[in-house]
């Protein structure tokens, strides 16, 4: 069979939906098209527009097989999601995380969740926790829930969708769902006493090619009939995939976008703090790997309000030694500072837009030094995706952390990621080297910036 090199990923993250066809010769990305992926705030819960998101997928891969050969199709989302199905159906909406409905039922549900040192998954609020969602759904609506027979990880129920294959996968099952018990490598005990571990779908590896693109889809598409479709996985451990293939242990990867995910890889689980949103991912490979997060992205742009503008080393200078800070946090209830009150310490609308945008790059290294403690993490940094393209938050974090750090080849680590499936659980790329990170601003005094900010 010749190595596929041409890889259509459909990339589901909470900001952008996305169809990238990715090179895995050139680790180029050569078609790429972005829409905004739309919660649609309407009965019975906010939920995903997975028909706004089908129409495009099926647009899009015919607009890119006009000009570009597809070898193969993979998926990858973001976590907290799963789709409960009825048959070939949806049996209710998909449950948008950021909703705040399964809160409700917070006491029942924290009386029976399973213990941390069994899931490793910090509680969560809304439905940051996918069993909160499921356990919600289940109670809130039992006649739609009784009509469920499958229950699928968002990326295998894209999967579904080309292939009408049933599959499950470990890296979504195991992203602070509590459902997943990583060091036993199977449902957790909380998953089986709901008796949901039954309605699972057969769990299947990332690298599984589950089967071909139906011939509709071919039909609509232009897509061969045979084209073959890979199980998919979660976005963050797409990011990390290509560094376990490539990387010796300790080392540290930043997988950023919406959310900053930070993967310890070659550290310990039984060190992890709950309360700072310590938690274990899984791998690719089904391997625990401590972790923590926060909503860097998400942060970001609440803070510079549309507003952002790279910094000059004059407002750096500025913002260092008129001591301009933000604290934590800017989305409470995750991140390292979950209680955090937030706010500035110099009203920001005074601020030229590059004083304003290099306080926010400095604020997010420093919340980024300290999601890595409660993690664990060691080792050289690597930097996935958007923050990559911020040399102030990367030099600044290298200069707080004492370690090197480097900005990751490539556009995107999700579709590296997601495409490498194809090549197996074995495969191996050259890819282009890191790009280490250089001088360019003046941090004299960061580190009694950083002294102050912390007290």
């Amino acid at each position: 069979m010749t190595t596929p090199r041409f890889i259509a990923v459909l990339d589901v993250g909470k900001t952008n939906v996305k169809l990238v066809v990715h090179d895995l010769e050139t680790g180029e990305d050569v078609f790429v098209r972005t829409r905004p992926n739309a919660v649609i705030n309407a009965p019975p819960y906010p939920h995903y527009d997975v028909e706004g998101m089908w129409s495009f997928f099926l647009d899009t891969l015919k607009a890119a097989t006009a000009d570009q050969r597809i070898d193969a199709i993979s998926f990858t989302t973001h976590g907290a999601t799963f789709a409960l199905m009825a048959g070939d159906q949806l049996a209710l909406p998909v449950l948008d995380y950021e909703y705040s409905g399964p809160d409700a039922l917070n006491g029942a549900y924290v009386a029976a969740r399973p213990s941390f040192d069994e899931s490793f998954t910090p509680r969560l609020p809304g439905g940051l926790n996918a069993g909160a969602q499921i356990y919600w759904q289940e109670r809130i609506f039992p006649d739609a829930f009784a009509k469920v027979t499958t229950i699928l990880p968002y990326p295998q129920y894209w999967a579904f969708r080309f292939t009408g294959i049933l599959a499950s996968e470990r890296t979504s099952l195991g992203v602070h769902t509590d459902l997943w018990a990583p060091e036993k490598r199977g449902y957790s005990s909380f998953a089986a006493a709901e008796g949901w571990n039954r309605l699972f779908a057969p769990l299947c590896s990332a690298f599984d090619r589950l089967g071909t693109v139906s011939a509709d889809i071919a039909t609509r598409t232009g897509l061969s009939p045979d084209t073959p479709v890979y199980c998919g996985i979660h976005d963050s451990n797409a990011s990390l995939l290509p560094h376990l293939l490539g990387r010796e242990p300790p080392f540290t990867v930043l997988s950023t976008g919406t959310w900053v995910i930070i993967f310890a890889v070659g550290g310990e689980a039984s060190a992890l703090d709950a309360r700072r949103d310590g938690l274990c991912n899984v791998d690719a490979f089904g391997n625990p790997v401590p972790s923590s997060r926060f909503m860097g992205g998400r942060e970001f742009d609440l803070l510079t309000e549309g507003h952002a503008r790279k910094p000059t080393v004059e407002d750096v200078r500025t913002v260092l030694d008129g001591g301009i800070m933000v604290h934590p946090t800017a989305v409470p209830g995750c991140g390292p500072f979950p209680d955090g009150k937030g706010g500035w310490s110099t009203d920001p609308s005074s601020l030229a837009a590059g004083v304003r945008t290099a306080a926010v790059s400095l604020y997010l290294a420093l919340v980024a030094q300290a999601s890595m403690a409660v993690a664990g993490a060691a080792g050289p940094i690597i930097i996935e995706g958007p923050f990559g393209r911020d040399t102030l938050f990367a030099e600044a974090l290298q200069r707080l952390t004492g370690r090197p750090v480097a900005i990751a080849a490539g556009a995107t680590g999700t579709s590296t990621g997601a495409a490498m499936l194809a090549l197996g659980s074995d495969g191996q790329l050259d890819l282009p080297p890191d790009r280490p990170v250089g001088g360019i601003y003046d941090l004299a005094g960061l580190e009694s910036y950083a002294e102050r900010w912390a007290g």
